[in-house]
């Protein structure tokens, strides 16, 4: 069944026949994903855009350094705890009412977000924005891998909605810098009720409804135990910052990864899984999850520390940090549409293989960070190799993700990529926090908090590396076949 996105059928019509219809379906397609990019980049503009107003919000609200992370925290880990769930509702509610559900839900957190006066009430406005994420997100590309099933139309619009993941989350920090600097640290928040309004009339007038067939039973163990068992892995790392011997630390890392080891059995042998294992297994899209997971720690934990870096040593005002990282998103969009151009050439694996080594010699480069430290030498060189290698990883992996997956599945699919990226970033967080914590013993001065952050970028630059081996070992997709070149894809049946 079609569920292409089109524009009216009367304008269609007009144009002249089965030709005119066909042109203005192509045109309604192009645009669609205008407004799903745009869903997609909000979501991902929140990952980060509160990151330069924490310092400022901290103090005004008087929030604690150990709860500070959990403005950040909070979003990613109901944003990746609830993606196979939202992804599941997407496919079987219809992808296109849970869009448009989500898109108003986001909205109405972010006014709670930006009105919120004490530190639960922000908190808890980023859990809402995180669980409406949960919708929006998977409900975004699978209507897109609808609106293009192949073909090199389907290349180019993954390729372009690829590259918003770091564009949303670079331009998030310079837009929060500015947002923070000239107006209030409330409006990163209020500032996502005119884009999330835009995104929602598009898809409105664009898109046709889809959804899956067969059964739509839920899977409420494994929405349980995944839920849970992220939590209490992330809740585990946090406290870890305390000791690692703190049974608070270890006895939640152990919790969690047992609730983990739970979920994997249970989805192994309910009749209607949550993650459907043929999903999460099949070669290629495991390297996908593996590296989106892995690239999500590094983005949104490294980005964090990069932001404190800039604000509270080399002492930034936030517009002038968020200025600061514009490097970096340059460099992001330079390379994503480099990459996009040469896809079809060089296939998924050779971009997704060099893309970490770039990230990899960033946080390196980072290492060097002292409270004497300048932004020309430690910071602006460093920006440039991670905006680079951060467009070539992110063009492809929605791709390669979704590649040979069922229809049916299109919107868990969808969610675990994200859930991938957003539950990297979560323990990123949280590990990287602990890092730092151990490694600064507690001084609170630029010295040593420039140990803190050199350790965490040593950390970090380990993590990337460990995305170039998975790539060379496990992408195999021809090239002519992953970018439609070569034909339709095949559709995948593991397990």
């Amino acid at each position: 069944m079609s569920t292409a996105t089109q524009l009216a059928g009367a304008r269609s019509n007009q144009e002249g026949g089965p030709h005119g219809t066909e042109r203005g379906q192509a045109r309604g397609r192009w645009w669609a994903l205008v407004f799903l990019a745009l869903a997609q980049f909000m979501v991902v503009l929140d990952g980060t855009i509160v990151n330069l107003a924490l310092p400022r919000l901290q103090g005004e609200m008087g929030i604690s350094d150990s709860t500070r992370s959990w403005v950040v925290t909070a979003y990613a880990l109901a944003f990746g705890a609830f993606l196979l769930l939202g992804g599941r509702i997407a496919d079987f509610w219809g992808r296109k009412r849970t869009f448009i559900t989500a898109a108003v839900g986001f909205a109405l957190a972010s006014v709670m977000g930006g009105i919120a006066q004490q530190p639960w009430e922000l908190i808890g406005a980023r859990v809402l924005q995180g669980l409406f994420a949960a919708l929006l997100a998977p409900a975004a590309l699978a209507l897109l891998t609808v609106a293009f099933p192949g073909g090199k139309e389907r290349g180019t619009a993954f390729a372009v909605f690829g590259s918003i993941t770091g564009v949303g989350a670079a331009a998030g920090v310079l837009l929060g810098g500015f947002l923070t600097e000239y107006v209030s640290w409330r409006w990163c928040f209020f500032v996502n009720v005119p884009i999330a309004v835009v995104a929602l009339a598009g898809v409105w007038v664009l898109v046709t409804e889809s959804r899956a067939q067969g059964s739509t039973k839920y899977d409420w163990p494994g929405v349980i135990l995944a839920a849970l068992g992220l939590g209490s892995l992330v809740y585990g790392f946090t406290n870890a910052e305390h000791g690692w011997g703190a049974p608070e630390a270890w006895g939640f890392i152990a919790a969690g990864a047992v609730l983990m080891v739970l979920f994997v059995l249970v989805e192994s042998r309910v009749k209607h899984p949550l993650l459907p294992l043929r999903v999460a297994t099949e070669r290629n899209r495991a390297a996908a999850f593996l590296a989106s997971f892995l690239s999500g720690a590094v983005l949104i934990g490294g980005i964090l520390f990069i932001n404190f870096y800039i604000q509270i040593v080399l002492g930034f005002a936030p517009f002038l940090a968020g200025l600061a990282s514009l490097p970096m998103t340059v460099a992001v969009l330079v390379t994503a549409g480099v990459v996009a151009k040469n896809l079809p050439k060089v296939g998924a694996k050779i971009p997704t293989a060099v893309g970490p080594l770039l990230i990899t010699a960033a946080m390196l480069w980072l290492t060097q960070v002292t409270a004497e430290g300048t932004y020309l030498f430690n910071m602006l060189p460093a920006l440039v190799l991670l905006g680079a290698g951060l467009g070539m990883v992110f063009v492809p992996l929605q791709n390669l993700a979704l590649f040979g997956v069922d229809k049916d599945d299109s919107g868990v699919a969808s969610a675990l990529v994200n859930a991938s990226q957003q539950i990297g970033g979560s323990l990123g967080i949280a590990l990287f926090s602990t890092i730092a914590a151990a490694a600064a013993a507690g001084g609170a001065s630029p010295a040593a908090l420039s140990t803190g952050y050199s350790t965490v970028f040593l950390w970090a630059s380990g993590v990337a590396i460990l995305i170039t081996p998975i790539a060379l070992l496990h992408i195999t997709i021809d090239r002519r076949t992953f970018t439609g070149t070569g034909g339709d894809a095949p559709v995948v049946h593991l397990g």
